[in-house]
């Protein structure tokens, strides 16, 4: 019975092969199929591979090789721009493509949905390098002869992938000069006090309207998306004294808006208060007219009723004329003929009452004689006549 529990390597007291001699081996079975039977000579048992059918293989697989390496996936925001022999062939969109590997053709990527930014007068600090101010381009002349210290910032995006590699020998560059042009341009025709006040986005519209212009007559394929004002001021020397005139503007101003929020103010108290004096004017003459009309009215009446009955009429008119009078005062009544003594608080009754008594017997005796003898006299001429 044979042991079933033999080494994998040979016999059960055989030990696995050296490394060296492993690597020897190989060298030795492979190495003859490149050089012709220079090599170490083949075992007996293996059959030997001749030299042009390995050449042959190697040749298959490194075309295939070759040909898979023009397999090329385009992303969403993507672009591929394809060319023969650096001639344009064609444009693909995104999904998986297949073209003529280099050196026959090759394969340009372009980013169309990147929104790109141009700095014009200023330069942002990046990878350590100091930013700032760029005078050469940021200092312009104003319609007004002013110098500004202007800054913008141009956002774009490319367009036309064929045109963007093959019209125009550096897009971005280009773009560069056009925005400055278009810059230069729209504040030259615009003063000073417009282009740093109110005018900002004005001429921003402007600027992005007049660069995609210039782009469209280059064929650069790109598209200006936005165009922002970043800062605007008079030059560094002359900031101080601008900055006080912006002051006194702006106090000027406020003045004015301080005078017209009075004048809103006191102009509708001024014509409410005129209106009514007015209401009340027409009030008090249509209140003397009625009143007149009434007394002439009444004075009609009673000269009818003293026509009638003289004595009794001027009778009642004294009557009623002491009535009034005496309505309004204090009175005392003692009996002269009274034999037992009284003692009433006269003077102090008096003094309560002493400056309302003359004021009444001062204010309505002279009326009340006066309207009596007014009567009498009517009347006496109305007896004569």
């Amino acid at each position: 019975m044979s042991n079933n529990k033999q080494n994998p390597w040979g016999g059960g007291n055989q030990t696995p092969p050296d490394l060296d001699e492993v690597l020897k081996d190989f060298k030795n079975k492979f190495g003859g199929m490149f050089s012709g039977g220079n090599g170490a000579p083949s075992k007996p048992n293996l059959p030997s591979i001749p030299k042009s059918g390995g050449f042959r293989y190697l040749l298959i697989l490194a075309l295939l090789v070759w040909l898979l390496s023009g397999i090329y996936i385009i992303d969403p925001a993507e672009k591929g721009v394809v060319l023969r022999f650096g001639a344009f062939q064609e444009e693909t969109s995104q999904g998986p493509h297949w073209h003529l590997p280099y050196p026959i053709e090759g394969l340009s990527r372009i980013n169309v949905e990147q929104i790109r930014t141009v700095q014009i007068g200023y330069r942002d600090a990046i990878r350590n390098r100091r930013g700032g101010n760029v005078s050469s381009e940021s200092l312009m002349l104003t319609k007004d002869e002013n110098m500004i210290d202007a800054k913008f910032a141009v956002q774009y995006k490319v367009s036309d992938v064929q045109a963007y590699l093959f019209n125009v020998a550096n897009p971005d560059i280009t773009l560069r000069h056009a925005v400055e042009s278009a810059i230069r341009q729209v504040v030259g025709k615009n003063s000073m006090d417009y282009v740093l006040t109110e005018g900002r986005v004005a001429i921003a519209d402007s600027i992005k309207e007049k660069s995609q212009e210039l782009l469209d007559i280059y064929k650069v394929g790109l598209l200006i998306t936005t165009v922002n004002m970043q800062d605007a001021q008079p030059p560094e020397p002359v900031q101080a004294s601008f900055s006080d005139a912006v002051k006194a503007r702006e106090d000027k101003q406020r003045l004015i808006n301080e005078a017209q929020t009075y004048a809103n103010d006191i102009l509708p108290k001024s014509r409410g208060k005129a209106a009514r004096m007015i209401e009340e004017a027409k009030a008090y003459r249509s209140e003397v007219i009625s009143k007149s009309e009434g007394e002439a009215a009444r004075f009609t009446e009673i000269l009818t009723e003293y026509k009638k009955a003289p004595e009794v009429t001027r009778e009642r008119l004294y009557r009623e004329a002491m009535e009034s009078v005496l309505a309004n005062t204090n009175k005392v009544l003692v009996d002269s003929k009274a034999n037992s003594m009284m003692y009433l608080p006269i003077d102090k009754l008096l003094d309560n009452s002493k400056a309302r008594t003359e004021v009444i017997i001062k204010d309505a005796l002279p009326a009340t004689q006066k309207r009596t003898d007014g009567f009498r006299n009517v009347f006496r001429s109305r007896e004569v006549r």
